[in-house]
């Protein structure tokens, strides 16, 4: 067996700030916390990936053409504009949802506390929806 992506670690000026959005906007749940250290997965899969957040980072500051990002996959296009409707009310929307070509699907983009962008997906050939494309 080759590797096998298990986490991926954010290094976040406000832990706490973060924590609360991940739970809220992504339904990730705490696994893990110790000082400083907060690992978050989706439930029932803790095991699978997890989001590591560690305390103390410097903030992302994105460029106007960065399109680093975490994605989430959503089960409805519908989901995705509530996402983008709300996001837009908190100051937080980066893309407004749009619809590209396979495989990239309907997708809207949310900064997180930090300034990470997080995109919000359907159609994918991940996750909810990708049986919906060809």
């Amino acid at each position: 067996m080759g590797p096998c992506l298990t986490h991926i670690a954010l290094h976040v000026r406000d832990l706490d700030a973060c924590v609360a959005f991940y739970s809220d906007y992504c339904g990730l749940e705490r696994v893990h916390v110790r000082d400083g250290v907060v690992w978050l997965a989706e439930p029932g899969r803790q095991s699978d990936l997890i989001l590591v957040l560690l305390a103390g980072g410097p903030g992302h500051e994105r460029g106007a053409r960065d399109y680093g990002h975490l994605g989430f996959a959503l089960d409805t296009r519908t989901a995705v504009d509530d996402v983008a409707a709300r996001a837009a009310e908190e100051g937080r929307l980066i893309w407004p949802p749009r619809d590209e070509p396979y495989p990239t699907g309907y997708y809207c983009g949310v900064s997180d506390p930090d300034g990470n962008a997080v995109e919000f997906s359907y159609g994918q050939p991940l996750g909810p929806g990708a049986q919906d494309r060809p």
